[in-house]
């Protein structure tokens, strides 16, 4: 599914879409493009409102602190102990598409 051109994000950026109604927090990191569930695991947080650690390749969830594993979804920390949805996301002329099962 295209999401938008791939030029309208910058490195550290997160975008919150809905997409297929699913939430899904897309990432851009200097590796390319990320895309998770944007919900969080632990509790009903977006992670597109977290910290994001572009470096680390990571995100923390504004509500009680969790990280989570940018381009896995794995969980990374406690209060969460399972991982996020992960979901494919390349760039194809120009465009960011996200696949969505």
């Amino acid at each position: 599914m295209r999401v938008g051109p791939a030029d309208e994000m910058q490195v550290g950026e997160v975008r919150r879409l809905v997409l297929g109604g699913t939430p899904v927090a897309l990432f851009r990191l200097q590796d390319g493009f990320f895309a998770i569930g944007d919900t969080c695991s632990h509790a009903e947080a977006s992670l597109s409102e977290g910290e994001v650690d572009a470096g680390a390749g990571e995100v923390t969830c504004e509500r009680h602190g969790a990280r989570f594993d940018i381009r896995t979804g794995k969980n990374r920390s406690l209060p969460a102990t399972r991982p996020v949805p992960r979901f494919p996301a390349r760039v194809v002329e120009g465009q960011v598409e996200v696949e969505m099962e």
